[in-house]
């Protein structure tokens, strides 16, 4: 499977959030303590928003993430209010650039841990379902890549959580007309540049361990030393596979079947189910 964090707030170079913490997503790609593999060193990608653009930066490359230099040069000099990491451990797909993560349409980013069982059973059939005037825009091979067309279809743009409940719908009654009991595990995020709705969700209830951080002003009560939690605004949140270190308070495991909305002003946290085909 794989890994991944979500970052919303305060602009912040990269580095601060991809290397320097004690379990950082550069140390999860070696030494993963929750995933399914420890290693994850499959490809990896970053995706970013700048002020002067709508749409997403990407880097993406098939190498894993612990020592990459244009990562490492790129993350002391990049600084974003909003970013997507992912790092990648194949789950039988091709390792190439088009099949890392986090994939982009428009204003759009979406990255994703977990997999659709039995995929290559059912890929013509999920496929088929994409719009066709975003059909050709789909560049690699993985089923999460197909996830994320399928959300767009089902009207991403005006609706994600019903989107991505659509989406999910279809695959476990693709997944189920193909003999496949449990057909959908997935973590995943979505982010159009403003808001980020994280999803966790698997057709066995045995979902991929997802994590948000605490409110930084009960942090900011619980640890009034650390410097780091006087620099950022209240806005500030993360959202992780894993916790990126041992802070007391800092973490909050996702509940199983829910969805959560890191928006301007209050957060929102939402049971979630995918909707019957």
């Amino acid at each position: 499977m794989c890994r991944w964090l979500a970052y919303s707030g305060t602009p912040m170079l990269l580095d601060t959030i991809l290397y320097k913490p004690a379990h950082s997503l550069i140390d999860q790609s070696l030494h993963s303590k929750l995933g399914v593999e420890t290693t994850n060193g499959d490809g990896f990608g970053v995706g970013w928003y700048s002020e002067d653009n709508s749409t997403p930066a990407l880097l993406r490359d098939v190498g894993p993430a612990w020592n990459n230099r244009n990562l490492r040069e790129m993350a002391d000099h990049v600084r974003s209010p909003l970013f997507f990491a992912h790092i990648r451990a194949s789950t039988g797909t091709a390792v190439q650039q088009s099949n890392c993560h986090p994939f982009r349409h428009g204003r759009w980013m979406f990255m994703h841990n977990g997999a659709i069982s039995g995929f290559h059973l059912m890929r013509r059939d999920l496929t088929l379902l994409v719009d066709p005037a975003l059909y050709s825009d789909i560049e690699g091979t993985t089923d999460s890549e197909v996830m994320f067309y399928l959300a767009l279809t089902f009207g991403l743009d005006q609706d994600p959580p019903a989107a991505v409940a659509q989406m999910a719908g279809v695959v476990e009654r693709a997944g189920h007309d193909h003999g496949v009991a449990l057909p959908l595990q997935m973590t995943l995020a979505i982010t159009d540049g403003e808001r980020v709705w994280a999803f966790r969700y698997s057709s066995g209830h045995a979902s991929r361990s997802l994590f948000y951080s605490s409110r930084v002003d009960a942090l900011r009560r619980l640890h009034p030393d650390i410097a780091f939690l006087r620099d950022i605004s209240e806005e500030t949140r993360l959202i992780v596979s894993e916790p990126l270190g041992d802070l007391p308070g800092a973490w909050n495991e996702v509940p199983e079947g829910s969805y959560g909305v890191v928006q301007p002003g209050a957060d929102e946290l939402h049971t979630f189910a995918p909707e019957p085909a």
